[in-house]
């Protein structure tokens, strides 16, 4: 609990205490003085008024006239202050007796008198004690009540008297002897307080401040400048360019690397913010522009008269103060790395694989040109094996010629010597022709292709026909592998504000949403699947797209089917 809240549940509650105490004294004592009141005001003033009327009664006889006058006023005055419990009657009893005297006055009725204002006075008497009873019995219950709280208040009092001063001089006390140990260069002194809040928080931050100066304490300078000079080497032997930035963007770090790529002087770039050093340097500026969102694509650098190429990455760094619990961000470090090797035996691979593609093309196209001879009947009989063998050197030399033709656009791909021939195009046409190319294969599986058009003959789409068609066949022949024997495939066309949607659908076992993302990588197959291919389709595809700024994608779910999408541009 913070001190704070003690104080003020302790003194709170003490002020409460007065507060009821002082209302409640004077509630008792209004109580005693209403009473008291009511003693003086009531049975006092009958018992005068009777008294006047006892010497008024023995006066009569020497002056009667002023002496009942003097009985009749006090008369009046005590039927005006009728109070106890049978006073009434004993004052019309009075009045009657009186009235009668005045008519014939003799001793008996005189004694009849006296016996009334006897009787008056007695009731009063009796109201007078028992209202000063009354008095009493508040008086006690005012004395019980006040010292029961003024008991209550001492003890807060005596509690908050002994307790107060100890819980704020003891933390204060072991704090200076902190304060004077650290300044005996004690930095191994901490303060652990047990209680309040605020004296919790007062501990923590001198421990951190402690922990600080023993940090710095144990660190010398030259042991600070060596470790630098060591991490500055360490840098500057790696063969990855690194700049480093503050949390203003000035330079504070650069090493050779990065120097030479960038042909700047360390000594006139060190303490200028980058922003200013890409004005007159436009590889940093490309840096610059893509610090937030790095490319994925390599950097070209021609360096040395070699062209190089680097991987840009931005790492932000953030660091935990010493004594602290947050992170703090004080700056990035632009990273590029070098993959000039990767990148030389990927074109040695592309150029292989092209090299090897292109040879084996012609090879195959022999073998199935020959194989197309062994089925002509001019050149004799085949008897059922010899077809059945002739079927499936067919088929394999069909799927090697594929897999070459995919292999050969591929390394077009990868080498940027793909060309794209840009021209209106009938997006009907674009279907058709692909419907062709796979009706003989869908019908071996009972597959229905069902077409919907949802655009005019008129409308034209920017495009690469043969390479579009390519993608169309690529989707329809993966369409009809995974879709289930006797279903249907559903290609449609729609029309939107500036392009048109290519989409075909099919009914088979889907696509699990976790795949979504790789399945237009190189070489990628969706894991346990019956794998007949080379994995390059949908990369091919998806570039074929891309290169005539059209956007590609796929939707599917497990045993829902799956709908492969691609958009291209209205003309």
């Amino acid at each position: 609990m913070k001190l704070k809240t003690k104080l003020t549940l302790g003194v709170g509650l003490l002020f409460l205490l007065i507060v009821l105490l002082s209302v409640m004294g004077s509630v008792y004592i209004n109580k005693l003085k209403s009473d008291t009141e009511k003693i003086l005001n009531a049975n006092y003033s009958s018992i005068e008024f009777s008294k006047n009327m006892l010497l008024a009664l023995d006066r009569i006889g020497s002056d009667s006239a002023v002496a009942i006058q003097e009985f009749k006023k006090n008369n009046q005055l005590q039927e005006k202050n009728l109070t106890e419990f049978g006073e009434r009657e004993a004052t019309q009893s009075l009045n009657l007796h009186f009235n009668n005297y005045l008519k014939l006055p003799n001793n008996e009725k005189e004694k009849l008198i006296r016996e009334d204002l006897v009787k008056i006075m007695t009731l009063n008497m009796k109201g007078i004690e028992r209202k000063s009873d009354v008095a009493i019995i508040t008086a006690e219950n005012a004395t019980f009540w006040i010292v029961s709280l003024g008991t209550v208040c001492f003890l807060i009092a005596f509690v908050l008297l002994f307790n107060l001063p100890q819980t704020i001089a003891e933390p204060i006390s072991q704090l200076t002897f902190s304060i004077r140990q650290i300044a005996n260069k004690n930095y191994s002194e901490r303060v652990h307080f047990k209680g309040s809040e605020e004296f919790n928080d007062l501990a923590e931050s001198f421990n951190v401040m402690a922990e600080k100066l023993q940090e710095y304490e144990s660190s010398t300078l030259s042991k600070q400048l060596m470790d630098k000079k060591r991490i500055e080497t360490l840098v500057n032997n790696m063969h990855d360019a690194v700049i480093g930035l503050d949390e203003n963007h000035f330079i504070y770090m650069i090493n050779d690397e990065a120097l030479k790529i960038t042909n700047l002087n360390k000594e006139e770039i060190i303490g200028k913010t980058v922003h200013e050093v890409a004005v007159n340097n436009d590889l940093v500026r490309e840096l610059l522009k893509n610090m937030d969102h790095p490319q994925k694509d390599p950097i070209k650098i021609v360096s040395g008269h070699k062209e190089n190429y680097f991987e840009q990455d931005v790492i932000p760094i953030n660091i935990v103060r010493t004594g602290e619990k947050e992170k703090k961000y004080i700056g990035r470090v632009i990273l590029l790395r070098n993959i000039t090797p990767f990148k030389e035996l990927d074109f040695a691979k592309t150029n292989f694989i092209a090299t090897i593609s292109h040879e084996l093309k012609t090879p195959i196209s022999a073998i199935k040109m020959g194989v197309q001879l062994l089925e002509n009947q001019k050149f004799g009989e085949l008897n059922e094996q010899q077809k059945e063998l002739v079927k499936g050197i067919n088929e394999d030399g069909q799927r090697l010629l594929d897999i070459t033709g995919e292999l050969l656009n591929l390394s077009q791909v990868e080498t940027g010597n793909i060309r794209i021939n840009i021209e209106n195009c009938s997006p009907k046409e674009i279907v058709q022709t692909a419907i062709k190319n796979v009706e003989k294969h869908a019908e071996q599986k009972n597959i229905s292709i069902k077409t919907q058009f949802e655009v005019e003959d008129s409308d034209l789409v920017a495009a690469d026909f043969d390479k579009t068609v390519w993608v169309m066949n690529n989707f329809l022949s993966n369409a009809v592998k995974h879709s289930f024997q006797d279903e249907s495939i559903s290609v449609k066309v729609d029309k939107y504000e500036t392009s048109v949607k290519f989409s075909v659908t099919d009914t088979g076992k889907g696509i699990d949403e976790k795949y979504h993302r790789q399945i237009f990588d190189r070489y990628f197959q969706v894991p346990g699947e019956h794998q007949n291919g080379t994995g390059l389709g949908l990369a091919i595809s998806k570039n074929f797209i891309e290169k005539q700024h059209g956007e590609i994608g796929v939707k599917s779910s497990l045993n829902q089917g799956s709908s492969f999408y691609f958009l291209l541009p209205l003309v």
